[in-house]
């Protein structure tokens, strides 16, 4: 049996493929959420419940902890995050069971070069220090844990994004799609299913346990192709793109916190912003999805006549 916690397009995905592949699968959110399948039992657990959480992963294997913060906020995150993976840990280590985390690019210390699986993850101040901080407790932890790190997301029920629906809907109503700091700088992309394989086939390997690995990622684009690709798997017209420069945002983040929060992570799109995948692809035997075929995927989904509530807790 494996537990999810979260059913956000991250944990929504890891429990589908498990179902799929005839796993039984736990998933715990607030509200009750998750994949609608025979193998899916959904309960209404708050993984931040130490208590709750360790009667729901009793006798799990693996535990794919997919919650994120609740705002995208330093604040929020500091305040929420070390101790939600705290007890999710405690938890599993109960169990015996390996804790698998998805995780961001943010506490790379070097962004300028492309970075691999052995780049210096140092990264210190605001969201990109705590991203750091929380490796360094997992790493610290009694419980057996695997980090898979991505690229920005983008794939089906993936909307709170950069490649989300500020771009995939305005391409779908024949609009302009307007992105942040530059359409000319090339970008890694992860498509959230190749995640999601990719933290299950970790949870499987021992031996790779206690390690940072790389999801499965392509070829870094920049966003005016991410568009033109999703475009023609919609068959339309390229969109009109244009970037809103970093210095509106930091001009604006001088009197709004939310501005002040994305100016900070600004140099992944003023830059070229590179992941190398290579190395993991060849311990855990994946490759990734073709953006050909990823953004047909995206588009159907957004062109479906209803969409999942997307949940995180």
């Amino acid at each position: 049996m494996y537990v999810v916690t979260g059913a956000g397009p991250v944990g929504f995905t890891v429990a589908e493929q498990l179902a799929e592949q005839g796993h039984q699968v736990r998933v715990l959110t607030r509200s009750g959420s998750g994949p609608d399948h025979p193998l899916v039992e959904r309960l209404r657990v708050d993984a931040a419940d130490p208590v709750r959480l360790t009667e729901a992963v009793a006798g799990a294997a693996a535990v794919f902890h997919c919650i994120h913060g609740s705002a995208y906020r330093a604040a929020a995150w500091a305040a929420e995050l070390p101790p939600a993976e705290q007890v999710v840990m405690d938890a599993a280590a109960s169990a015996g069971a390996v804790v698998v985390f998805p995780e961001s690019l943010y506490s790379y210390s070097e962004p300028d070069r492309v970075m691999t699986e052995a780049s210096p993850r140092t990264a210190a101040g605001g969201k990109r220090g705590i991203r750091t901080a929380l490796l360094a407790a997992r790493q610290a932890h009694a419980a057996n844990t695997v980090s898979v790190v991505a690229g920005d997301f983008f794939g089906p029920r993936v909307t709170m994004a950069h490649a989300g629906e500020r771009m995939v809907k305005p391409i779908l109503a024949g609009k302009a799609v307007q992105f942040i700091g530059s359409t000319k700088q090339p970008h890694s992309f992860t498509y959230v299913p190749d995640l999601a394989a990719a933290m299950i086939a970790a949870a499987h390997k021992p031996e790779l346990w206690n390690t940072v690995l790389h999801a499965p990622t392509g070829p870094a684009v920049t966003q005016r192709d991410m568009a033109a690709a999703h475009a023609s798997a919609a068959a339309v017209a390229a969109p009109k793109v244009s970037a809103v420069p970093g210095w509106v945002f930091r001009a604006a983040g001088i009197f709004s916190t939310d501005m002040r929060e994305l100016a900070e992570m600004l140099y992944q799109f003023e830059r070229p912003f590179l992941m190398d995948s290579s190395q993991s692809q060849k311990l855990l035997s994946l490759e990734p999805t073709p953006l050909a075929e990823a953004a047909a995927a995206t588009v159907a989904w957004w062109r479906g006549a209803a969409h999942p509530t997307q949940a995180s807790a």
